[in-house]
């Protein structure tokens, strides 16, 4: 964002401010801009780094609310119902996104915004904002989720090295199982995780294609392709195999499960899980990322066309104002990212943000990854289906998945996975 934009930003804010209340005394204080995200704990204490840089550049107040646990989905739900929804919020699941926007709720961006994602984003992340070729939103954050967290130690002490294939994957982890090590600490309690693993197995064993047709239920979940791949988690997820098991999983949450494996003395081998595993680890361990805590691709079935599944992070408008614009517009800019990927845990989707800023090579890499993923780049497919079915804690895919690390029945999981995706889907 240009000197002369934010100098014009913060007019329109000074303006805003003053206001005029009629009677010649002090002019009512504008309320602040309020943000909604699913950010908690280390992330919210970064994201507040980016408002409270925008802060500075414009003169703006902003406020930031935390969805929870209950995720952004029904937060928003919520608060629509009462009739106040926030200025602006970050949508994880590019299916709300189509879905608020075929409501009437978003606010299309249009002019300086529109201009400035156009020149930092690529097809991609344009699309994937994008309702019927207009823009309603920003990306902010990106995420590979296509990765394997591991402890170095624990693989230098078995012998070991970052598997190439899924079937190198199965014999590492029964390995470590054997040796006494649980080769994987899961968080079944947030069951978005669950659906990252099927998301990257099936990625790997039907391909790309398939992926596109299930992601919009056009390919039924009691597919072969679904089975198999509901298979293998299965498989790579038998209790003996997990920390705790299929209850201790369940119990154990995304920030307790890096602790789990990573904290002192070491549970379990390897998290799979996306970049932002970093931040979790340097703020909840004493790991050292890189040195202690490194990360490998999640394999594939032969060893070769490696795919990522990504996530991300959209910011949209719903309420308009001058102030909100204006904020929407900086967060489309590299400058936006800088407070929060200089920390680590974050990789920008921003075409335009020098790699350089990110704290370490291994960042680096992983965000180029992403970048650089081109047709091999798949958003998490959970998160592009109705957010009854892929983006609802505790129901849909994320509540089927956390049932089948129980039951390990994959027909029956299949069969409630295309019930409530027909349900979801209004077939």
């Amino acid at each position: 964002m240009s000197s002369l934009r934010l100098g014009a930003l913060a007019t329109v804010v000074a303006v805003v401010l003053s206001g005029c209340d009629g009677g010649g005394g002090p002019a009512p204080e504008a309320a602040p801009l309020e943000v909604m995200g699913v950010w908690s704990g280390v992330e919210e204490e970064r994201f507040r780094l980016v408002l409270d840089e925008f802060e500075r550049r414009s003169g703006a107040r902003v406020t930031y609310t935390s969805a929870g646990r209950g995720g952004v989905a029904g937060a928003l739900a919520a608060r629509r119902a009462e009739g106040r929804a926030p200025d602006v919020a970050f949508l994880p699941q590019p299916g709300l996104l189509r879905s608020l926007a075929a409501d009437g709720a978003l606010v299309e961006l249009g002019g300086p915004a529109l201009m400035t994602v156009e020149a930092n984003h690529g097809d991609v992340w344009r699309r994937l904002s994008s309702v019927d070729g207009r823009l309603y939103g920003v990306p902010f954050k990106a995420a590979n989720k296509s990765l394997l967290w591991y402890d170095v130690a624990a693989f230098q002490r078995a012998g070991v090295v970052p598997p190439a294939t899924l079937a190198g994957l199965g014999r590492v982890a029964a390995g470590f199982a054997s040796q006494g090590l649980p080769a994987f600490a899961v968080a079944g309690a947030d069951g978005w995780t669950l659906t990252d693993w099927f998301e990257n197995l099936y990625l790997r064993t039907a391909g790309a294609e398939r992926y596109d047709l299930l992601a919009e239920h056009r390919l039924a979940w009691t597919d072969p392709s679904v089975l198999e791949a509901l298979g293998l988690l299965v498989d790579l997820l038998r209790p003996e195999l997990v920390a705790g098991g299929a209850d201790g999983a369940l119990a154990t949450g995304f920030d307790e499960s890096i602790e789990v494996a990573f904290g002192a003395p070491g549970g379990a081998a390897m998290v799979m899980e996306g970049d932002f595993v970093a931040s979790v680890v340097a703020a909840r361990t004493g790991a050292e990322v890189g040195v202690d805590v490194d990360a490998f691709p999640f394999p594939p079935r032969d060893g070769t066309g490696r795919g990522v599944v990504g996530g991300g992070d959209i910011a949209v408008l719903m309420r308009p104002s001058a102030v909100g614009a204006a904020l929407m517009e900086y967060l489309a800019t590299p400058a936006a990212a800088v407070p929060w990927a200089s920390r680590g845990g974050f990789i920008s989707p921003n075409l335009n943000l020098d790699l350089s800023v990110y704290p370490d090579e291994l960042t680096r890499r992983l965000a180029r990854a992403v970048l650089d993923a081109g047709d091999l780049f798949r958003f998490d497919l959970s998160d592009l289906t109705p957010a009854a079915f892929g983006g609802t804690e505790r129901q849909g895919m994320r509540g089927i998945l956390q049932d089948l690390l129980v039951t390990r029945d994959v027909p029956a999981a299949a069969a409630a996975l295309e019930a409530a995706a027909r349900d979801a889907y209004g077939r």
